[in-house]
């Protein structure tokens, strides 16, 4: 595959004055699920809400390719919001679009959730910019949401004070459930595609899966070195990825909890990267591909990877201003990223969150951003859309159990690599 290509940027405007108290890193970034919007946590509490495409030439001119010339005019009439949320924001989340169900009705089409750093959930309607919710519950910093893929407006949020918290918003926002286990912060939470399970991840060295229909406890994944920081379900839910700070990538099985392969972060060429420390290498985040035949990964070492599904080395990766988050457009064939510009001579440090009860010094010189990437596309063989079919229904057992041959067996559970 080519090499990630810089389409376009987003900066912040300046800060005001009574804000300079307002973290600047872009922690989060989101699309919506018809790829219509893409929300931006750009610092100084402030949200940004995008209609997509953007009016930069280049990607008008790719997504008037892709989608066709009347659906780029049609979504040119959206308005950019500003979301005042009063807190630096830390997570973001979409709604499935559009919601399902009777329990639904009445509601937006497309809600945004926003987590807070004094613990607060802010829910805003996308089309209006309205506020809708207010979620009280958490103590510290929500880290991380999610929303239930199946538009039945479930959400799932994660947060500093170690626990994760089930909301359903068709129920006017009534908190359904408290996930506790995890021992350190909670920095990443995950629901898979068929909405069966949900993934965690906090400053410890295990990822904990739990059901999302019983809200238990199914496993540990218990195998990195370090802290775990980001996870995501391929798009089969047969496939789950965890990043490190130990500079690794694994993929497990979810439903039996095998380690499938391990993925490494290591000098590409020798000078790219300085220093012998391992944290040089440090994970910030990891998602799949919308299709499920690539991830993408963003480490401290400053570079965007790629990585075929197959293969144990990036395919592709690029030089990019220091990361902290990534996310495919769901139609393929874009990545956006997170990032903090650092002021002259910390270059080499390493981001960090703010301390529990707020940064102990002013972040002027940081200033958040948005770089939006080419990334690789790929026709998927018929092989592996009759897989992703089958496994979106289909546990790795139930596969086990077909009377098919071993080879078989083995191609529709992902060990055939």
């Amino acid at each position: 595959p080519e090499e990630p290509v810089l389409l376009a940027e987003l900066k912040p405007g300046r800060p005001q004055q009574h804000d300079w108290k307002s973290s600047c890193e872009t922690w989060s970034v989101a699309f919506s699920p018809d790829g219509a919007w893409f929300a931006w946590s750009q610092g100084h509490c402030v949200v940004k809400l995008i209609p997509w495409p953007l009016e930069e030439a280049e990607l008008c001119k790719t997504l008037e390719r892709k989608s066709g010339k009347a659906e780029a005019r049609s979504r040119a009439g959206a308005k950019e919001k500003t979301l005042e949320c009063g807190q630096i924001v830390w997570g973001l989340a979409f709604s499935s679009w559009p919601p399902t169900g009777p329990r639904a009705a009445g509601l937006p089409c497309l809600v945004l959730a926003t987590g807070l750093n004094d613990g607060q959930i802010k829910v805003w309607e996308v089309q209006t910019g309205h506020l809708l919710f207010s979620l009280l519950g958490h103590q510290d910093v929500v880290r991380d949401l999610s929303f239930a893929p199946n538009g039945s407006l479930i959400l799932v949020s994660a947060s500093r004070d170690r626990t994760l918290r089930v909301w359903d918003l068709s129920r006017d926002g009534r908190q359904v459930q408290v996930l506790t286990g995890h021992v350190q912060w909670v920095y990443c939470c995950s629901i898979s595609p068929d909405c069966r399970m949900l993934c965690s991840a906090a400053g410890e060295k295990s990822a904990l899966l739990w059901s999302m229909r019983s809200y238990a406890l199914i496993r540990r994944l218990e195998g990195h070195q370090s802290s775990v920081v980001s996870c995501d379900f391929s798009p089969d839910s047969a496939l789950l990825v965890t990043a490190s700070y130990d500079a690794c990538v694994i993929m497990w099985d979810p439903y039996t909890g095998e380690q499938l392969r391990t993925l490494r972060h290591v000098p590409l060429h020798p000078g790219l990267e300085s220093g012998s420390d391992i944290h040089t290498s440090s994970l910030r985040s990891v998602c799949f591909s919308p299709e499920g035949l690539y991830l993408a990964t963003v480490a401290d070492d400053r570079l965007l990877r790629i990585w075929a599904l197959e293969l144990r080395a990036p395919v592709a990766f690029a030089p990019m201003t220091n990361g902290l988050c990534c996310m495919y457009f769901p139609h393929g064939g874009f990545i956006a990223t997170g990032c903090v510009r650092r002021a002259p001579g910390r270059a080499g440090q390493r981001a960090q969150e703010p301390p529990r009860h707020g940064p102990a010094s002013p972040r002027r010189t940081r200033d958040g951003h948005v770089q939006f990437w080419s990334a690789p596309r790929a026709l998927a063989s018929l092989k592996h859309l009759c897989r992703r079919a089958l496994r979106t229904f289909l546990t790795t057992y139930q596969v086990l159990a077909l009377p098919i041959p071993r080879k078989l067996k083995e191609f529709l559970t992902y060990r055939s690599f």
